[in-house]
């Protein structure tokens, strides 16, 4: 359905083979490792209006869109805009 072969869920984690790198995102926190070793600071952006995260898609729960936004940034990383991001994943690449 989201058309992403460069995902695979591991115990806890899902594991992302990117272009620029490969990326572990957490399931319950979603905190996000480059592999190997080292974290990747990727703050979600709320609604001012809601207190919610944006996304294209609508869920109840703040945390599983986090993860899941996060896990779609990943796995399309060639598309990364935010120059804040980027500079995280090229400086270790």
């Amino acid at each position: 359905m989201l058309q992403i072969n460069n995902v695979k869920i591991e115990n806890s984690h899902a594991l992302i083979e990117g272009h620029l790198g490969s990326y572990s995102v957490h399931l319950g926190s979603a905190v996000v490792h480059r592999q190997p070793g080292g974290s990747l600071c990727i703050v979600p952006v709320h609604s001012q209006h809601r207190g919610r995260i944006f996304l294209p898609f609508a869920d109840n729960d703040p945390k599983t869109a986090e993860v899941v936004s996060k896990v779609l940034l990943l796995a399309k990383d060639r598309e990364i805009k935010d120059p804040t991001i980027l500079e995280q994943i090229l400086a270790r690449g």
